[in-house]
């Protein structure tokens, strides 16, 4: 099989999860897992979304670290996330938590290689409701997109990463909402 960028050239992320969402894995998984085994000191998991949740490594992750308050939101893999994870899973797409927002509140939503894909005149409006949902957001990235530190209200809290094999970085940012009151 090709290389997950090469089928997302052919295909479009869309047409890509729609072929092979049964099937997809991330092949950062090691890194996934270092980065929120580094990092769980830092949040509230009472209660976690693994947002774009793809296979489920993240809530995986989660999980080898004793945090089990976990579900998941994909619109392609919920069925391979409930089969890998054992938790439920929601067919939520970006557009469907613009337009509806997210069913439960959550203590922490954790998005794993995905927002780069939203388009940029919907990142805010994607932003504000995962944040309406609870009061942290961590992006992990393979790259410095999305970031969410140019929109308004939104504050980049801290920053990690590690290398892969190959020589490259994933990244781990927490994000915080500021709310904003007239003086």
């Amino acid at each position: 099989m090709k290389h997950i960028r090469g089928l997302y050239e052919t295909y479009g992320a869309e047409g890509y999860y729609q072929r092979f969402s049964d099937a997809y894995e991330n092949p950062h998984f090691p890194e996934i897992r270092a980065l929120i085994q580094k990092n769980m000191h830092r949040w509230d998991c009472s209660r976690v979304l693994d947002f774009s949740a793809g296979g489920g490594e993240v809530t995986q992750a989660l999980q080898e670290t004793g945090c089990s308050n976990v579900a998941g939101a994909d619109p392609y893999t919920h069925a391979l996330y409930t089969r890998n994870t054992g938790q439920h899973c929601w067919p939520l797409s970006f557009e469907d938590v613009i337009k509806r927002g997210l069913p439960e509140q959550f203590s922490l939503i954790i998005s794993s290689f995905a927002l780069h894909l939203c388009e940029p005149r919907d990142l805010y409006g994607l932003c504000w409701q995962l944040f309406s949902a609870a009061p942290v957001l961590v992006l992990i990235t393979p790259h410095k997109r999305p970031e969410l530190e140019n929109l308004d209200g939104v504050e980049l809290e801290y920053t990690d990463s590690v290398t892969t094999k190959r020589g490259k970085q994933v990244r781990l940012k927490e994000y915080r909402f500021q709310h904003y009151t007239i003086p």
